[in-house]
């Protein structure tokens, strides 16, 4: 019995991206099918390599073949092409596909040990990773990467930036003398977050994270007005005060229609090594309760755990230096997330645009 491409396209049409909801061929996953008698071959290019659900797919794929008469043996190559934010003319970072903020609405919830894991994590899938220290009255970057005595160079009119764990960084701090303070008004703020983007040389790039300083000052202002940020992650612990100033931060993103792509709690509860018990540092309002009442995504939880902190003040992120640990899988599950929630709203904006700009219909 033959076997037609379209006998092969009609079963993975059967085959839904869970977030999409639609049918991988019709988003155009589907590429090169290849077929040899009685065996088939083809690729399902996904919009991110940190998809969570890529084996799930891929299962699926196979089965929907194979139950096909005739088919003998089935071979899915799984890739990724990271779908770009929207490119308006004029864009700061044009070959930047994602933007994504990383915020707070107060100090001392771990956003930037957050921001360095993640960016290390996403960087384990594949994924080309950027990260912009753009908290410039404390850049903490230089010294979590462990790259607090290097000096960026130009070439030709832009900086280049530090490579760290396979992340391309900058931050003010690369460019003060050590203990230099910052005393600037909204104006310069706004001048410096605009410089870290325009006169770097970020390359291509699938994700740039930005550690964005607590509040809602002019740091986190000017960058949603500068560039259109794919979206936002805000950074809690489960501690009503945090909570409650968090809030905050997801209005003023709101209100300069920056997307949410939702809450990350962290310091959670962990289980106490001696006693087995589940041990909270912090009594108040949860991530995922603070996600319900922000109607936002909640992304996921990572467990206190000083050895974090630790190795962000040696200069080695936990990612590395404790890459099997609750911890650092909490990670992985919040980059997967991230980058899940970064291709919904790639994807809808682009269907928005084409209907938009599809001729209306007589």
């Amino acid at each position: 019995m033959t076997i037609t491409e379209a006998e092969v396209l009609n079963a993975l049409k059967t085959v839904q991206d869970p977030d999409l909801r639609r049918d991988i061929v019709t988003l155009g996953f589907v590429k090169d099918v290849v077929i040899s008698e009685s065996s088939v071959a083809f690729t399902v290019e996904l919009t991110t390599p940190a998809c969570p659900v890529k084996e799930e797919l891929q299962a699926q794929c196979e089965a929907a073949v194979s139950a096909l008469p005739g088919v003998a043996s089935v071979q899915v190559t799984m890739t990724a092409r990271v779908r770009a934010r929207q490119i308006q003319e004029g864009d700061l970072v044009p070959d930047v596909k994602h933007i994504i903020a990383v915020a707070s609405g107060k100090g001392g919830v771990g956003k930037s040990t957050v921001t360095v894991n993640l960016a290390i994590a996403l960087a384990e899938t594949g994924a080309r990773v950027g990260l912009m220290d753009a908290d410039v009255y404390g850049p903490c970057i230089p010294l979590m990467m462990g790259a607090q005595d290097e000096r960026p160079y130009t070439k030709g009119n832009k900086i280049i930036p530090i490579q760290r764990f396979g992340v391309q960084l900058m931050s003010l701090g690369f460019l003060l003398e050590e203990g230099q303070a910052v005393l600037w008004r909204g104006p310069m703020v706004a001048g410096t977050v605009k410089q870290l983007l325009a006169d770097v040389d970020w390359g291509t790039l699938d994700y740039l994270l930005v550690d964005l300083p607590p509040g809602t000052g002019d740091a986190p202002m000017s960058l949603a007005q500068l560039v259109p940020l794919t979206g936002v992650l805000i950074v809690s612990t489960p501690h009503n005060v945090a909570a409650n100033i968090a809030g905050k931060a997801v209005q003023l993103f709101q209100r300069l229609n920056s997307p949410i792509l939702g809450v990350v709690e962290n310091m959670g509860p962990y289980i106490d090594e001696d006693t087995g018990k589940e041990v909270r540092m912090f009594h108040g309002t949860d991530g995922d309760e603070l996600a319900k009442v922000l109607k936002v995504p909640f992304l996921g939880r990572i467990p206190f755990d000083p050895r974090i902190s630790k190795a962000g003040d040696a200069g080695v992120p936990s990612m590395i230096t404790h890459p099997h640990t609750e911890q650092a899988e909490g990670f992985r599950h919040i980059a997967g997330q991230v980058a899940q929630q970064s291709s919904i709203i790639a994807m809808t904006r682009r269907d928005l645009t084409r209907l938009s700009e599809a001729p209306a219909r007589p």
